[in-house]
């Protein structure tokens, strides 16, 4: 069995996904490896941080390095030397990017490189094919993804795309090593959502996702599109909010029943300065730091507080030492891993509903 759920609190719930490169243990969190490297973290921290898998943009590997190095290397898990699970990414995200595309239709997309401005058409078949070559552990689906601005209309035509081409896509998957996840979307529209999870729900994939979301929607309506997804998604299988990565919204979205969450968000906001931790945020430029010979949290693992107080990272922050982005991503990082890790401590122990209650609570309380 591929996914197994081996507790439950309420909606919340915990298991193990199987891969063919190991085991995952849900609920989980994915860093963003985009081109094959995370921002001011290698691959061994990444590990030493707790990360069971990450996720790659597909279209981006297609690009550069290129499948012909991928293919020499063995595949991408070679190429990077990464023993642990990969998902990749269709590329979908890219469409809301007018430097990446040109045009989209029923066939696909064209997109515009951003290395050297060339033009490249990919549907759903050739996307799928990229992804069986690179040799991802799940690879996700072309999907159309539009920003929450659209209009009604204009979610019409992308959700019934987006379902259209996830049977092209599943048609077309060769790869029996590589697990499949269809996406659903509709933008924040309850009937539109509830249209897609249905039909992409029938399809006979090994995960299902939840897209479009994180966007620049509002929380509530957020929230209410997640809810209008998971009312028609197979509660057997493994389900993933894509994108989706602030402390609050994971542990909400864990309440709710999703198992797999990825996001820049942690590692974006500690380049911005912004560090995590259980009592909210904390924004290290801010002066109240410069004598607070604290770390940012004495319960905290990782090597950063572990060694180094608030009052020398504000001091790099300050300095704009390049070694600042890296510590405070670094913390971020397993910040987001052991709030998931907690997660399932508390679901395995039936205590869910209150871990989410407390953690809300402090962090929301002291956020800013």
């Amino acid at each position: 069995m591929m996914f197994k759920i081996e507790h439950t609190c309420n909606n919340a719930r915990s298991g193990i996904l199987k891969t063919k490169h190991g085991k995952i243990k849900t609920p989980f969190f994915m860093p963003v490896v985009t081109k094959g490297a995370a921002k001011y973290l290698s691959f061994p921290v990444l590990k030493e941080l707790g990360s069971q898998c990450f996720i790659s943009n597909a279209y981006l590997l297609f690009l550069k390095p290129g499948l012909d190095v991928i293919k020499e290397s063995k595949g991408y898990h070679n190429f990077i030397n990464w023993n642990k699970s990969i998902f990749t990414d269709s590329g979908g995200f890219q469409l809301l990017n007018k430097e990446f595309l040109i045009s989209i239709s029923d066939k696909g997309v064209k997109f515009r490189s951003p290395f050297n401005g060339d033009t490249h058409f990919i549907g759903p078949e050739e996307l799928i094919k990229i992804q069986n070559t690179i040799g991802s552990d799940i690879a996700m689906v072309l999907d159309h993804l539009l920003g929450p601005n659209n209009s009604y209309e204009d979610h019409k035509v992308a959700t019934n795309r987006t379902i259209d081409w996830a049977k092209r896509a599943i048609n077309n998957h060769k790869n029996k090593d590589q697990l499949i996840f269809g996406i659903v979307q509709g933008g924040t529209f309850k009937d539109l959502r509830n249209y897609c999870a249905q039909e992409i729900n029938k399809l006979p994939f090994d995960g299902l996702a939840i897209g479009g979301l994180a966007i620049g929607e509002s929380k509530e309506r957020m929230y209410e599109a997640i809810d209008y997804s998971l009312e028609y998604m197979d509660k057997k299988r493994p389900r993933y909010l894509m994108g989706v990565g602030s402390p609050e919204d994971i542990v909400k979205s864990i309440g709710k029943g999703v198992d797999c969450f990825d996001s820049i968000y942690p590692t974006k906001m500690a380049r911005h300065g912004v560090i995590f931790t259980n009592r909210g945020q904390l924004k290290i430029w801010k002066e109240e730091y410069k004598h607070n010979y604290n770390p940012i949290e004495k319960d905290c693992d990782c090597e950063v507080c572990k060694n180094h107080t608030l009052a020398y990272l504000y001091h790099l922050y300050r300095a704009k030492e390049p070694n600042a982005k890296l510590l405070l991503s670094i913390h971020n990082i397993r910040f987001m891993h052991r709030l998931v890790e907690r997660a399932r401590q508390n679901i395995i122990a039936g205590t869910y509903d209150e871990f989410q209650k407390e953690f809300l609570e402090s962090y929301l309380n002291n956020k800013g």
